[in-house]
């Protein structure tokens, strides 16, 4: 994988914690680590499947320990594991609390945290997310950004000025509306507006496009 990355010119590579790093396997991650660093390939993020709220199924403690060992500069958690159509008061609540804790304790490692932007989690909604994120209220959690499937380019755009203030990272790939996979080169009209909202409404921004959904989804 290192190596196709650098062949493809690409700057960098989020490790998922479900496959190739997996939570809590440090001598993996130092391993993936090293490998990043002697091919000249940046570890963009460490792609946690930590969900926030009340009884994880991951430990954060291995997600941050883990990530750490691969010298991630952000971990992606997801917010929560209910919509935001019916989640209530409490879920919302659990989801942001736990939120604070781990942007803390990943503070301390200088490491941010970045909510995935996703159906059936918190984030499923422009608004939801915001709502979100202003609740959680730490300057330690930012925000990933994606094309919900369905959405048109005014809509798209809209949402991205929206969480433009937290972005953290893109998730960048192409899809019909049914969902079949397109190729990027597809997506052309899509993204380029979008890229040039990044450029030019947050010039800092030194984060990644990252690219999804290959071919075969390999």
């Amino acid at each position: 994988v290192v190596q196709l990355v650098r062949d493809a010119g690409l700057d960098g590579i989020e490790w998922g914690g479900d496959v190739h790093v997996p939570h809590g396997d440090i001598a993996q991650a130092t391993r993936v680590r090293d490998l990043c660093a002697n091919a000249g390939v940046e570890v963009a993020a460490y792609g946690s499947y930590y969900r926030l709220g009340r009884n994880p199924e991951v430990a954060f403690e291995d997600v941050l320990a883990t990530a750490t060992a691969l010298g991630a500069p952000t971990i992606r958690v997801w917010a929560g594991q209910e919509g935001s159509a019916t989640a209530d008061s409490e879920c919302r609540q659990a989801v942001a609390d736990d939120a604070r804790r781990i942007a803390e304790m990943a503070r301390r490692q200088k490491t941010g945290i970045a909510l995935e932007f996703h159906a059936d989690t918190l984030t499923d909604t422009t608004a939801s997310a915001l709502e979100l994120l202003a609740a959680v209220g730490h300057e330690n959690v930012g925000s990933y950004w994606q094309p919900p499937a369905g959405w048109q380019e005014a809509q798209n755009q809209e949402s991205l000025r929206s969480i433009l203030p937290y972005l953290a990272n893109l998730h960048v790939f192409m899809w019909a509306d049914d969902g079949a996979r397109l190729p990027l080169a597809a997506g052309r009209e899509r993204w380029q507006p979008l890229f040039q909202i990044v450029h030019d409404e947050k010039p800092a921004f030194d984060g990644y496009a990252m690219v999804e959904f290959v071919a075969g989804d390999e």
